[in-house]
């Protein structure tokens, strides 16, 4: 079994902070293993979601940013 890697590891392989990391993982948009209060991440996983990308980015085709205008109908909220 290969080394589960650390936020910190991840942002050093990838030149990112560690709180980046930690934001996108959050949202969901890192893969990533939870481990009870702390989320791990496997190497060839990552670099997986890297080829991804960057094979997105090639194609045209980007991610949605943070803030853009959803075209899911809003729901209402129950207080």
């Amino acid at each position: 079994m290969n080394r589960l890697l650390s936020a910190e590891d991840v942002a050093a392989l990838i030149g990112m902070t560690p709180d980046w990391v930690y934001a996108e993982t959050r949202a969901g948009r890192i893969p990533h293993v939870k481990l009870g209060r702390y989320r791990r991440y496997r190497a060839e996983t990552i670099d997986a979601w890297l080829a991804d990308l960057e094979c997105a980015t090639m194609n045209g085709r980007t991610t949605k940013r943070r803030g853009a205008a959803s075209t899911a109908p809003a729901t209402a909220r129950e207080d």
